[in-house]
């Protein structure tokens, strides 16, 4: 990374640190990292952006407003600074929205890979990806604390994933993508009633698996 390059971020991140009542915006990069993008928004107060990164042509879009909302790691792993990074990799497009307590961790080792988050309300999403060219879209809202983890290993590249979770029950999935194909998994649990699925998908077909799962109503 260049000093010019640095510094520009340095400063957004100062800025949006300093103005933000009681927010904290800590990135650390802690490999080479040239052409790294980051653009933290933080409307509300509690607010928390802290996580490290290795490697170049990183993308990051975080906005998190309301109160009370992370973005860090995975919260059982821990940091992955010693790792090579919380994100590993090249490439790598992550566009994270967040309002009023939702915390998203995430393990992101690969390159190429582009996660979507959206929570609205105390939800939590964690991500581990050992996989590259995946496409991972998640979606939780309502008044029920939803929890998802989806993760990505052995050669599971250009697997999609599109996950949601709404409503007012509390809906928990766990999700565990595997195999030497990829897989492409549409799931929803919505409604009043807690919802829970569990998966561990081992796709060995030539061309791709899909699955596609609805809960509640």
């Amino acid at each position: 990374m260049t000093e010019m390059e640095l510094r520009y971020i340095l400063i957004s991140l100062i800025s949006l640190s300093v103005l933000a009542d009681d927010n904290h915006v800590h990135v650390e990069q802690v490999a080479d990292g040239d052409n790294a993008s980051i653009t933290a928004t933080q409307i509300g107060y509690d607010n928390t952006i802290n996580f490290t990164f290795g490697h170049q042509n990183n993308t990051f879009d975080f906005l998190q407003s309301g109160n009370g909302n992370s973005i860090s790691w995975v919260s059982y792993w821990g940091s992955g600074k010693s790792w090579g990074g919380d994100v590993d990799g090249y490439n790598n497009n992550e566009y994270v929205r967040q309002y009023n307590g939702a915390t998203y961790g995430r393990h992101i080792w690969g390159n190429n890979n582009d996660v979507d988050v959206y929570q609205s309300g105390t939800h939590t999403h964690n991500l581990d990806i050992h996989a590259s060219d995946v496409v991972h879209d998640i979606n939780q809202s309502g008044t029920g604390s939803h929890y998802n983890h989806t993760y990505f290993y052995g050669s599971t590249s250009t697997s999609e994933t599109t996950i949601v979770q709404s409503g007012t029950g509390s809906h928990n999935s766990q999700i565990r993508i595997q195999g030497n194909q990829p897989t492409t998994l549409n799931l929803t649990q919505q409604g009043g009633t807690n919802m829970s699925y569990n998966l561990t998908q081992n796709c060995f077909t030539v061309g791709g698996c899909t699955v596609s799962v609805t809960q509640g109503n």
